[in-house]
């Protein structure tokens, strides 16, 4: 039987500070990355790392989903841990934290103990006055409504996450576990951070400037009719809605629609609405495992050589070419 009292101290140690509401995924996401990476197999002892629910009472934290998590302990001395994270949630549920918990993340910034805002973390990290002067990551989801409620902070969404010096941050969702396991590699091994990915079903570690999935950046705006089309768009991407039905789902006129879209973004519905779809297919490319047939009928496109002929008119190669550039730049 294994003396687990002589195993040494965890090499990488995390505290989390859970928002109302937080988005159970990203946190779930962090802390199995954090777990695998931290035993033989998936046994689940923190022997290389260790990670604590930390919260001023025992009272269970509640998810965006519903689920409640129990905290571990006070918050204590922030120097016992190598990073502090911060899992924000809903937009709405945001509030300004409260004496403890800000002052606590203070006490850590000073110690020169790293902060790290995942999902909408990074909100709540600048709210508390400890985002001036570092660039953040925000979802493109969320990035006008940080921009709404954050005047003078450019955030970064087109990466999945930004290491500023002691600040970190990322896009939630999935890139939780990539910023997960980039700290594992840097405290443990990289050997460590692609196992925990791979029996996540992972296929490899996502770099800090990989793109997040979702809009082009030519496709920001700030006008809620146009952005609403587009996230309907999005949610359809198999069997995408044309102009005029995205138009009557919206309650206003064709006409209408292609006014705010060209003065909003100088395009029209369509040509963004095919900008999206390609963006999507590029990003599918990047997956070995999906075929140009399934890419195809994955973004609406009517068979693979419908989606062939775009492809090519737009990028000027076929997607299967593409896919070769892509591959040789990753690896060379």
């Amino acid at each position: 039987m294994r003396d687990e009292s002589s195993d040494p101290a965890p090499r990488l140690r995390v505290g989390f500070l859970l928002a109302r509401r937080f988005t159970l995924s990203a946190f779930a996401n962090f802390v199995d990355v954090l777990r695998l990476a931290a035993d033989e197999g998936d046994r689940s002892r923190p022997i290389r790392c260790s990670w604590r629910v930390l919260a001023t009472s025992a009272d269970p934290v509640r998810s965006s989903c519903g689920i409640a998590v129990t905290p571990d302990e006070k918050p204590g001395d922030p120097t016992r841990f190598d990073y502090i994270v911060v899992i924000g949630g809903l937009i709405d549920e945001i509030e300004r934290l409260s004496p403890d918990y800000a002052a606590f993340l203070h006490r850590a910034a000073q110690a020169g103990v790293p902060l790290v805002g995942v999902c909408t973390g990074a909100f709540i990290l600048h709210r508390a006055g400890l985002m001036n002067g570092y660039r953040c990551c925000v979802s493109w989801f969320h990035h006008d409504d940080f921009l709404e409620q954050f005047d003078g902070l450019n955030p970064v969404s087109d990466r999945i996450f930004v290491v500023d010096r002691d600040r970190l941050t990322c896009s939630g969702g999935a890139s939780s576990a990539h910023l997960a396991a980039f700290l594992v590699d840097r405290h443990i091994g990289r050997a460590a951070a692609q196992k925990s990915l791979h029996i996540m079903i992972i296929d490899e570690a996502m770099a800090a400037d990989d793109p997040q999935p979702g809009l082009p950046l030519e496709l920001k705006t700030d006008d809620p009719l146009v952005r609403r089309a587009l996230l309907m768009l999005q949610q359809s991407m198999d069997a995408p809605p044309c102009v005029a039905e995205i138009a009557a789902r919206l309650q206003v006129s064709r006409r209408k629609l292609e006014r705010h879209f060209s003065t909003s973004l100088g395009m029209a519905p369509s040509e963004a609405f095919l900008r999206i779809r390609l963006a999507q297919v590029r990003l599918l490319l990047g997956r070995p495992d999906r075929t140009v047939t399934q890419i195809a009928a994955e973004t609406g496109f009517c068979d693979a050589s419908h989606l062939i002929r775009v492809f090519g008119e737009r990028v000027g190669m076929t997607p299967e070419a593409w896919r070769r550039e892509a591959l040789s730049a990753r690896t060379g």
